[in-house]
Order: structure tokens, then sequence, then C-alpha cells
């Protein structure tokens, strides 16, 4: 067995094409994220990818949209979407594929 810390990965990403990595592949990423009240996301949109998001806890804002904990969120290739914390706020999300250089900022 080994033991990691989530606080070693960045931002919370743990399974992908990066490192630190704990399990290094392009075909998908993973990471359980935390968000202070307040933090905002910049609009974006993967052209490749499908990103999907799971609320664990907290309340945030999505496409306009008020989502809560036991929320899934389903953003397909090129939808666009921002991320605003209401309350803290923790994730999980899926990624795939990985699609490294992926995330393209809305103009």
């Amino acid at each position: 067995m080994k033991l990691h810390k989530l606080n070693e990965m960045t931002r919370g990403w743990f399974v992908g094409d990066f490192t630190p990595s704990l399990y290094q592949t392009q075909d998908v990423e993973v990471a359980i994220q935390h968000f202070a009240a307040g933090t905002v996301e910049a609009e974006h949109y993967h052209a490749i990818a499908t990103e999907i998001t799971v609320i664990v806890s907290g309340e945030a804002e999505m496409q306009g949209r008020r989502v809560k904990a036991g929320d899934i969120v389903v953003i397909e290739p090129k939808e666009i979407t921002g991320f605003t914390a209401i309350t803290d706020v923790t994730t999980a999300v899926v990624k795939l594929p990985g699609a490294k250089n992926d995330k393209y900022l809305a103009l």
C-alpha cells in the first residue's frame, strides 16, 4: 500500500497526464477540489473533453444555475461554463478524455 495526500497534488488533480499524478494517463483526469466561498473560475470550455462535476458539499453557480451537494453537472465539449463558489464547496471532477491543453477561456 502507498499513501499520498491530496494537498500534494496540483489543485486536487490526482489522476491524469501531469506531474504529480498517482496514475499517469491521457484517458481521464480526476480531482477532488475545495473552493472557499467567493472563489470564481473564469468561463471556459473544452474542445475535446467532457467534464463531469459532482458537488460533494456546499453550493456553487455554474452556467447561471445554482448547484448544491448531490448535484452532478455534465459539461459537453465546446459548452461554456464558469464556476462561482456561493459557500465553501468541495467537488469531485472527472474529465474525459484527459486531453492535455484542452482548456480555453471564453471570450
